[in-house]
């Protein structure tokens, strides 16, 4: 599908236009549903995605969005393996089953298994020789003494015993899983096959969140989602290799120009390498980029040129397009046959919806998921007036690079370091938990949707997008005013 773009939409932004109520249909705004896909095989059941920014995503905060029922994308300003580790720990975390939970042989020391669950934060399977996989018992922070005198003691003098643990086959259903952990009060049931070899782990606290979160993002063995970015050029397919093996849901190859030769060489490169996995690509600012992403294969779209609070591509270039405009362009291109990301330029939450409504399926978010608990980097006290800060940044700018530069082999710094700054560092104040900003944002997209007279975005969406203009009111200057100056 291709369309031109209409006119009212040249140079136009989020503040450039008001959305035309309808009647409302719903008898609550919680009825609202804002399912969306990010990629043709991935939905969102809230449409937020937070940058693979080094001042927003790393794995505390890719955690947080999945929970809340979005995604983040572990920056990769960080060497191959620590990025692959905040990936797998995600994975980790939450699942219907844990399909290789951590393990010690039963001649392995107390030190040594508590360390294990110390780091992670979890139970460790005994089996009875290293590799051999045959389960002998099971130990957790609770079972173990911490005096130090036992430190060298072996884990089979304190474990739990095969014989005195309930376990489950490798297919037991979700169903009965939970019946067995309840009716017996246990927290943890191993899996184990017919000769008594280790095949998973299923624990209390996943399937309590199961069922008490639905809205969470999970794949098909209930693990949290997660993305992650690689480059284009220099370790780029060692990066990706390593991220699809620890299981990121979904791969950015994020550079400053999608349209470009480099974005073709590297995709090409990384689907003859790996096949089908799912790959947005970005970034894209017009119609024509949209169209060669898609026609290269991408699973997405990411747009935007400039728009966000950390870059300075337009100051410094000139170059870029309108974020509603680039948005609008890149859907009359594509339509619906790739889902957009639309990344960069969001002030207010009703930005967001805007986004959606012209022709994104997701948003991504970079500055206003900031200056939280969960995005990386330390919290900046000011010893005057007692305010908490964090640091924000684009990944262009020269903070941003130096950081990558001892971290990373990549050879994107190399260019990065003789080109011009096109990014920069701001202080951002504390806001607290990122859980709080999504379910704001979640409100407020309840709201748009039934003030548009329907009852899911997915009803909102499609009618808006179809004729953007009859449904959109352009402002004058006052109206400007009147909307958005409190």
């Amino acid at each position: 599908m291709t369309r031109t773009i209409e006119p009212g939409f040249v140079g136009k932004t989020f503040d450039d236009f008001l959305v035309r109520p309808g009647k409302g249909i719903t008898g609550s705004r919680r009825e609202v549903t804002l399912a969306s896909p990010l990629t043709a095989g991935i939905d969102l059941e809230l449409p937020i995605c937070s940058a693979n920014m080094d001042s927003v995503t790393g794995g505390a905060m890719a955690k947080a969005m999945a929970l809340e029922g979005g995604i983040g994308f572990v920056h990769r300003g960080m060497p191959i393996e620590a990025q692959a580790g905040e990936v797998r720990r995600i994975k980790r975390s939450h699942g219907y089953v844990v399909e290789q939970p951590f393990t010690v042989p039963r001649t392995a020391t107390l030190r040594e298994a508590r360390e294990i669950i110390s780091q992670h934060n979890t139970s460790v399977l005994v089996e009875d020789a290293p590799g051999s996989g045959v389960l002998v018992g099971l130990l957790s922070a609770r079972d173990i003494p911490w005096f130090p005198d036992d430190a060298e003691r072996s884990v089979a003098e304190i474990m739990t015993p095969v014989e005195r643990l309930e376990t489950g086959p490798p297919d037991v259903s979700l169903d009965q899983a939970e019946r067995v952990l309840y009716e017996n009060r246990i927290e943890k049931l191993p899996l184990v096959d017919g000769r008594g070899r280790i095949r998973g782990l299923i624990t209390k606290k996943d399937i309590i969140l199961h069922r008490s979160r639905p809205h969470v993002s999970k794949d098909a063995k209930g693990r949290l989602r997660v993305g992650a970015a690689v480059g284009a050029r220099g370790d780029f397919l060692d990066r990706a290799e390593a991220l699809i093996e620890a299981g990121a849901d979904v791969l950015v190859i994020d550079i400053a120009h999608g349209h470009s030769e480099v974005m073709e060489r590297a995709m090409k490169e990384l689907r003859n390498r790996f096949g089908t996995v799912p790959v947005v690509c970005g970034n894209a600012g017009t119609a024509e980029a949209a169209a060669f992403l898609r026609d290269l294969g991408a699973d997405a779209v990411k747009v935007g040129i400039g728009p966000g609070r950390g870059c300075r591509t337009r100051l410094e270039t000139a170059a870029g397009v309108p974020q509603l405009q680039a948005i609008r362009e890149a859907w009359c291109a594509v339509g619906d046959d790739v889902p957009i990301i639309a990344d960069g330029g969001i002030r207010q939450d009703k930005d967001i919806f805007l986004a959606l409504a012209c022709g994104a399926s997701t948003v991504m978010l970079g500055s206003a998921l900031s200056g939280t608990e969960e995005s990386p980097g330390k919290v900046i006290v000011d010893p005057a007036t007692g305010d908490k800060r964090k640091i924000y940044r684009g990944m262009t700018s020269p903070q941003a690079v130096l950081g990558a530069l001892y971290s990373s082999d990549d050879a994107d710094i190399e260019e990065a370091l003789a080109t011009p700054a096109e990014g920069q560092e701001i202080q951002i104040p504390f806001r607290g938990s990122v859980a709080d900003i999504l379910h704001r944002i979640r409100g407020h997209l309840h709201s748009a949707v039934s003030y548009t007279g329907e009852r899911t975005l997915r009803d909102a969406r499609a009618r808006i997008v179809a004729d953007p203009l009859s449904c959109l009111i352009p402002l004058s200057a006052a109206a400007r005013r009147e909307s958005y100056e409190r």
